[in-house]
């Protein structure tokens, strides 16, 4: 197995370029002003004065535990005083409001996921009789509390995580209710409480909540519509799992890797990556987002792993728990890979849904079809902040034996402690991700040997690798390449990650089964489309309307290889991406500009990734 890796504190990483700009509008249009104190409307739904008559049955409280995810990594990363002390206000008062027995959360006494559900059938989603998002409420304030107390170094926010998974457990074990009658999707939108269970295990070493994530974990995989564990294991489509609802399953799997990492059972990690590889395979855009919606009651679950359709919906709340789930398994694994889904979700679907300004997202994006930015109270206005600040973290790493993986690419920095040669700092200069030249500074406090492991994503086939000027050395793509040596202050690497553009094919098929009158399987073809894309390097690009009002058109590919078929255009300005041609012959040029930009970034636009071809 590749070694594991650990995450540096964001503190000690930079990110410029095109991340940079996202994040530095994340924090001063979103982060800084969605929430502030008491008196911002998702702090204020915790009001004794609200609470006590609140039956309605939403998820409006989750953004209080995001954002003071998001916040305090940001306050970390930055030092920013005025970020700092919102996140201690707000714990502060959230603290001031925690029940004596630590419920914590929107709703009425008698709505409260201590009491039994009443009687009545569960709605289409796999809901119980009364709507409930009070577990995954508390779910999220557990990890908001956790991360707000490491920041701050603050043991009280600590303990009241540690009230609420207490209560938590009580209401489990002691008071006999099942979790996956705390939640709709048969349960999934409440046993994502198994990731802050491990997180309170992990951050206190109390047996208490290791036991509480075991007990969720037992409950979902005993429950007959749910079976997550023996589902998973089994190779059942991602789809097939409850209602596929994608958001939750995600978190699950966050939570079940977290789980493995605990306590080492090697059923955990290996059910998480099977069901990896079947959402990798059959459930995610070309941009990286996990995406449902065809011809389903929701647009939020999978379709059916044979289903394709350039309109497929992607919740920004779904990417944001794909990016943890790869974090999680980068981590445990060390495999290339998963930073490959991080960085092709980061740069296009992620990337994509984000306004310019930083202050708004898309609650859906879509391979084809208009940016529409959300409301005020929806999810993914604080999943989308919380993603983004998931990526200074991870953009380096170090494995246990003190060794550096460049797990990102893109202009920065980092400043990273080791045994060997006391900090090492790292800086990127690079257009990345519009151009594979990188060139890497190395400069330890004092010489000494050890490994930097740069990161050769899958899709940079004949990348080189140079150190000093030497010849450069081949590198496989979807691998880290070990560098090992003595390195001193000035060491340089240099690595040319190879961009072509690159025509991809998607071909939509729909079958018909039936019987024959003697019994046999017979199976025909009712629907069959075609469609093509274009990536470059690790961003997918798309257009906007054809010929400025056309939100379809269907293509003539030509019979052979063509090598003037994609040409890429020099960007008009330093620091801006190339744009890449389609020449088709028979119409004029169509120009693709990578995803997170075609069709420009406004509210309303539309971009068009996949273009039906014609039947050949």
């Amino acid at each position: 197995m590749s070694p594991r890796l650990n995450f540096p504190p964001p503190s000690r990483v930079q990110l410029d370029g095109l991340l940079g700009r996202a994040l530095a509008a994340n924090l001063t249009a979103h982060l800084a002003r969605f929430i502030a104190d008491e008196t911002s409307p998702p702090i204020a739904l915790f009001c004794p004065g609200h609470t006590a008559h609140n039956h309605e049955g939403d998820w409006y409280g989750e953004h209080a535990g995001k954002w003071l995810c998001a916040a305090a990594r940001a306050a970390q990363r930055t030092g920013e005083a005025s970020l700092t002390a919102s996140v201690r206000r707000v714990a502060d008062y959230l603290l001031s409001v925690q029940g004596a027995d630590g419920y914590l959360g929107t709703y009425a006494p008698a709505r409260r996921f201590m009491c039994r559900q009443g009687p009545g059938p569960r709605t289409w989603d796999g809901a119980p009789g009364q709507r409930t998002w009070d577990i995954w409420v508390h779910s999220y304030l557990i990890l908001g509390l956790l991360e707000a107390g490491r920041v701050l170094a603050e043991p009280r926010y600590v303990t009241a995580a540690r009230k609420i998974g207490d209560l938590c457990w009580q209401t489990l074990n002691e008071g006999g209710i099942n979790i996956t009658s705390l939640g709709n999707h048969h349960g999934l939108s409440a046993t994502v409480l198994l990731d802050p269970a491990v997180e309170l295990y992990l951050a206190t070493g109390e047996e208490k909540y290791l036991d509480l994530a075991n007990l969720i974990l037992k409950q979902a995989s005993e429950s007959p519509a749910l079976e997550l564990l023996p589902q998973a294991l089994a190779d059942t489509d991602a789809a097939l799992i409850a209602t596929g609802k994608a958001y939750q399953l995600s978190w699950n799997l966050v939570g079940l890797a977290k789980l493995y990492r605990a306590s080492g059972n090697p059923l955990h990690l290996q059910a998480v990556q099977r069901l990896w590889e079947n959402i990798r395979q059959y459930h995610l855009t070309l941009g990286g987002g996990p995406w449902g919606g065809v011809a389903h009651r929701s647009r939020e679950v999978f379709n059916p792993k044979p289903v394709f359709s350039p309109y497929g919906y992607v919740e920004t709340c779904s990417t944001f728990s794909w990016i943890q789930l790869n974090r999680e398994l980068l981590s445990l694994t060390g495999e290339a890979k998963y930073a490959d889904e991080i960085e092709k979700s980061a740069y296009n679907d992620l990337l994509g849904a984000q306004a310019p300004a930083g202050d708004n997202w898309c609650y859906y994006s879509f391979p084809n079809g208009r940016r529409v930015y959300t409301t005020y109270w929806r999810c993914c206005k604080s999943s989308g902040p919380w993603a983004l600040e998931e990526l200074s973290a991870v953009a380096y790493s170090q494995t246990e034996e003190g060794d550096i993986a460049i797990n990102l690419y893109g202009p920065g920095q980092a400043t990273l402690p080791t045994v060997q040669a006391g900090l090492v700092r790292l800086e990127q200069a690079t257009a990345y991700p519009f151009d594979g030249a990188i060139r890497l500074a190395v400069t330890p406090e004092r010489a000494a040997q050890f490994s930097i492991l740069v990161r050769i994503p899958g899709w940079a086939e004949q990348a080189t690798v140079q150190i000093n000027g030497e010849a450069p050395a081949p590198a496989t793509a979807g691998t880290y390449h070990s560098l090992s040596r003595q390195w001193r202050a000035g060491d340089v690497i240099t690595l040319q990650l190879p961009m072509p553009p690159k025509l991809h094919r998607q071909v939509n098929r729909n079958f018909q089964e039936s019987r024959a009158p003697d019994g046999s399987a017979v199976s025909q073809e009712v629907l069959h489309f075609d469609y093509a894309a274009i990536t470059r390097g690790p961003l997918v690009y798309a257009t906007g309307l054809i010929d400025g009002f056309k939100v379809e058109e269907t293509i003539r590919l030509p019979a052979g290889p063509d090598p003037g078929l994609l040409q890429v255009r020099a960007p008009a300005a330093v620091g801006e991406a190339p744009a890449v041609q389609l020449n088709l012959g028979y119409r004029p040029p169509l120009t693709f500009l990578p995803y997170f930009e075609a069709g420009g970034r406004e509210d309303g636009t539309w971009r068009l990734t996949w273009l039906q071809v014609a039947p050949g």
